[in-house]
């Protein structure tokens, strides 16, 4: 599954960042705070196709999703697409 289309190149509407921001909303703190800095620093600028890619990585459980930010997992099966990579990359810390 890959975001080829027009369709994941829009840019969605401020009600539906609005909700995207509610939805992402985390039990774990170290999750939240991947969450609050990537909207800081990409919420202007999300695509549908990224939007998407979000809202997949928000369907796992808490210590999933932060393996996954860690960078201590990789994707698997239906997360193995373009829009969660692209997101991942962007909310995963650089390391020094």
């Amino acid at each position: 599954m890959t975001s080829t289309s027009p369709v994941a190149d829009q840019t969605p509407d401020a009600d539906v960042l609005r909700r995207l921001r509610w939805r992402c909303r985390r039990g774990l703190l170290e999750n939240d705070l991947f969450i609050d800095k990537f909207f800081e620093q990409h919420g202007e600028s999300l695509t549908t196709g990224l939007v998407q890619g979000l809202l997949q990585l928000m369907d796992l459980s808490d210590n999933d999703l932060l393996d996954l930010l860690l960078a201590r997992k990789e994707p698997e099966g239906e997360l193995v697409n373009q829009d969660v990579m692209q997101v991942l990359s962007m909310m995963r810390v650089a390391k020094a």
